[in-house]
This record gives structure tokens, sequence and C-alpha cells, in this order.
């Protein structure tokens, strides 16, 4: 019998085509691209053509892609009801997880199909925009079918078109978070689709993963200790404080990448252009946490990840913290979905074993010879 490790740590549960996750080397790559190659030249849509088909889309296939997400934007009458029935202090995890639920019913036996993808990912934004703009009071703000997967969600959210600039940013955090390798919530994703489950059950599954504070819900996070520690110049002398209280510092630290998450890097740079102040704050923080970690512990390798300045990210283009989580899902989508077309091609029911460690056997006593 195989030896028991903590988190399947280094375990290989599957063989992949997708996506790339080279720690030693920080490198993030799609289908045989390397993530800074994609991140600010190709939109979300071809990133998310590559992953579903394998291949960058021409120029026809990109319009027919399109337009099929454009055609998948609205919610089901279902789907419509569950998001205004549900209260408006809902975790937008919960409000994701729910009515992705309730809008895939009508294709609960249908298999995992390309199209199934689409019409998945194309309804993410349009359910959490609707759901901030009931928070504010507002009405939903419809699809817009002349504009583009990041840019709709923008609208829908503020209730107008945000400026290229920002749609560029949103744009290029979506490509940067499409996939990431065998992580927590896409293994839940392919283990669910080895049962012959429908995609909606996958989704369901990631997302209710991704809620997690150890996988996605890191940038609020990240938000919530920048805001506790104020100022540049009172960096030092908080970190050190919660260090004495052994407080986690949000934002460092990979399980694979034992370098400088790629990732991080490109955010880093595109929120020292669009929130200088936030900037201001987090590079000072960046500084002082690295330092302090490798007094800590030189032997281990610490590094920035990418919730740290993906919070500046989606702060710039008008998120509140609560929308960050969802927001990676809007991306994640993309990701979750070509894993669970991958698994279904060549499928094999995911069962791995436990090892025992309770007590040897015994004999039940009578409930009367209890006590």
């Amino acid at each position: 019998m195989s030896s028991y490790v903590p988190g399947l740590e280094g375990v290989v549960a599957a063989q992949t085509a997708i996506s790339l996750v080279d720690g030693a080397n920080g490198r993030l790559v799609y289908r045989g691209y390397v993530i800074a190659d994609l991140a600010e030249e190709m939109s979300f849509e071809e990133v998310a053509h590559l992953l579903w088909y394998g291949r960058l889309p021409t120029r026809a296939e990109l319009d027919a892609l399109t337009l099929e997400l454009v055609g998948s934007r609205a919610l089901t009458p279902a789907a419509a009801a569950t998001l205004k029935a549900l209260p408006k202090d809902t975790d937008p995890m919960d409000v994701l997880r729910s009515v992705v639920s309730v809008q895939g019913v009508e294709h609960r036996l249908s298999k995992p199909t390309i199209p199934l993808a689409i019409h998945a990912t194309a309804s993410f934004p349009t359910i959490l925009a609707g759901f901030h703009r009931r928070q504010l009071g507002l009405e939903p703000v419809k699809p817009r079918a002349d504009l583009a997967h990041a840019a709709n969600y923008l609208c829908m959210l503020n209730g107008k078109e945000s400026t290229p600039e920002l749609v560029r940013a949103l744009n290029t955090y979506l490509v940067l978070l499409a996939d990431h390798g065998m992580n927590a919530s896409t293994f839940t994703a392919r283990v669910i689709a080895s049962t012959d489950s429908d995609i909606a059950s996958c989704l369901v599954g990631a997302i209710a993963a991704l809620k997690g504070p150890a996988h996605g819900g890191a940038p609020s996070q990240v938000m919530d200790q920048l805001e506790q520690i104020g100022t540049p110049e009172n960096a030092e002398h908080w970190m050190r404080e919660a260090r004495k209280r052994k407080v986690r510092f949000m934002g460092f630290g990979h399980r694979v990448y034992r370098t400088y998450d790629p990732r991080a890097k490109i955010l880093k740079a595109m929120c020292e252009r669009i929130n200088p102040t936030f900037y201001a704050l987090a590079s000072k923080v960046e500084e002082t946490a690295l330092a302090i970690l490798h007094e800590e512990h030189p032997e281990r390798p610490q590094a920035t990840n990418v919730e740290f300045y993906s919070a500046g990210v989606l702060q710039a283009i008008g998120l509140p913290k609560e929308f960050f989580p969802p927001t990676f899902a809007v991306s994640r989508a993309a990701g979750w979905t070509a894993h669970v077309l991958e698994q279904v091609a060549n499928n094999r029911l995911i069962r791995p074993q436990s090892e025992y460690i309770g007590p040897e056997l015994r004999k039940p006593v009578p409930l009367a010879e209890r006590g």
C-alpha cells in the first residue's frame, strides 16, 4: 500500500494538456504558451477558446465564440428568481453557488460539452453583477451584446461603460486566473466529473472549494490586513507585532511556486499603474513581509503570490472586497470547465485510498453492560 501523503502534496492525480504550473522556475503555461505572452495581449475570449479547444482561435472562430458567449449571458427564469429571493447580506460566493445550481437545472441530465461550458462561463458575471446592483438597491443592468466579457461585466456592475484602461486590467486579471493546474477547486470539479455528474454540479463543487480562505478567499483578506496596517510607515511595527501573535501574512507563499508567482509580477506592475495609492502601501508591506519571513525561515523560499496584488487590481476596477473571490470564479470558470471536459473525455472514477488509523478489531458490548 502506498504511504499517506498529507494534502496529497506531490501526488500526481491526473494527466492534463491544459496548463503547467512550473513551480521551480516560476512559470505558468497554458497549452504551451507562457502566461506572460498571453496576459496583456489576448482577450479572455481568446484564452477561453485556447483552454476549451486546445488552440488560439482564428478571427472567424473568435467571432463565433463571442457570439455564443453573448447569447448565453441571460439567466433562466428560475435562476433570476433565485437571485432576487436571496437576502441582500448573503455572501456573494454563496449567491454564485446557489444560482449556478439553479441555472444548471435545465441541463442536469446533459453530458458536459463545450456549449454548456460556454453557457456557464457567460452567466457568472450576470449573476454577480445582478446581485451587486440589488445590494445597492438598483435594478440589474442587462448584458450588452456589443461588449466583450470583461467590459460587459464592468458595465453590468457599475451601470456604465468603464475606461479602456480598467477594462484591460480586468481582462488581464481574467486571463491570469483562468487556470492553474490541479488546484483544490479544479481537483474538486474533476472528482465530481469522474462520477459522470453534470457540469453545473462540477461547478458548484468548485465554487464551494474556492470559497475557502486557503484557496480563493485570500485577496479579500489581503485588503483586511492592509486596512489594519494603514500606512507604509506603520508596516514594520504592525507586522512584527502580528508575528508575535502568530498572525499569518496574507498573499505570501505557495504550495507549488518556489519563486515569485509569475502572475503576481504582472499584477504588481499593473497595480502600480492603475492603483498607485494601494501600491505605495502594498509594496512596502511586501518588502517588510518577505524580510521577516526570511529571518524566520531562511531555508524556505518565500515569495509573493497572485492574491497579494490581485486585491489592488480588483479594488481599482471598483469591486468591493467581498466580490474578489467570486470574480476569481468568473475567470476560473473557463479552466474548471476545460478540466471537466478533459476528465470526461477519458474518464476513470477518481477514488483514492485512505489509511485506517482507528482501533483494532473489537466486539460490541451490549447496551445493558455499558452502564
